[in-house]
Parts: structure tokens; sequence; C-alpha cells
């Protein structure tokens, strides 16, 4: 059984990292300060993208990843391309036969599989689902 790895974004670590990103991207770009090695402001500028690569990759690193906040999830679990879902759109959700089916106010289904994912981990999606939107089951 395949495991899902769930990230809270937290607001305080990303606004970190990105203004880290941005101090080292400005110190590089501008040369604010005059280094011995002439080479160390481009590699200031590099580490600064690097950061943000880093940052906004970890969704590709795992195969069934889910990352959310109190607004909505990105839900990738057995697909390439992932999901996403604001939870004040959400109407009701249910698991029925591997299958965790969401259905938006509009009426519009979206369907995950979770075929081959562990029952602590499907359990633990549907109840932040359910926990976070409020929705009826």
């Amino acid at each position: 059984m395949k495991r899902i790895h769930f990230d809270e974004m937290k607001k305080e670590f990303r606004i970190g990292i990105l203004m880290l990103s941005l101090v080292l991207i400005i110190l590089g770009v501008f040369e604010i300060f005059e280094f011995e090695d002439s080479k160390l402001n481009k590699r200031l500028v590099i580490l600064g993208y690097m950061l943000q690569i880093l940052y906004y990759s970890k969704m590709f690193w795992y195969k069934n990843y889910v990352q959310w906040n109190t607004k909505g999830a990105h839900i990738k679990v057995n697909s390439f391309i992932g999901k996403s879902l604001r939870f004040n759109q959400i109407k009701t959700t249910e698991i029925n036969d591997e299958n965790l089916i969401v259905t938006k106010k509009n009426d519009k289904r979206i369907i995950i599989n979770l075929n081959g994912i562990e029952k602590l981990d499907t359990q633990k999606l549907y109840k932040l689902i359910l926990n976070h939107s409020m929705v009826s089951f």
C-alpha cells in the first residue's frame, strides 16, 4: 500500500523562504556588497532562485501528495497532475469503492482515485476535507 505525503502550508515559513530568496536575489543582482570573489554575487542570485525552486517543487517529489492551508487543498494522488479544491466551494464529500468523491456547490463532481492507498491516509484525507470545508456527508 502506498502512503500519501501531507504538507500543511504554513504562512510564516513560506513568507520566510520567499523573503530570504528575495534578499539574496537583490543582493546579487544589484551588487550591494563588494566581495573579493566577483562570482559571489552570481552565486547569491542562483541560491535565491534555488530556494524558490526547491520550495515550489515539493509536490513533484512524491507520487501521492496533499498540500493544504485554511482556504483550499491541492490533491495529487495516483496521477502526475493534481486537483485543486477550495474548501468554501465544497458541498458534499464521500468515500466509496476506493474513490473519494467531492461535489462542489455548482454540482460538479471531482473523483479522486484512492486505489492502492493506505486506509489510514485515506481517512486522514477525508477528515481533512470534512474539517476544513464544514460539509455534510
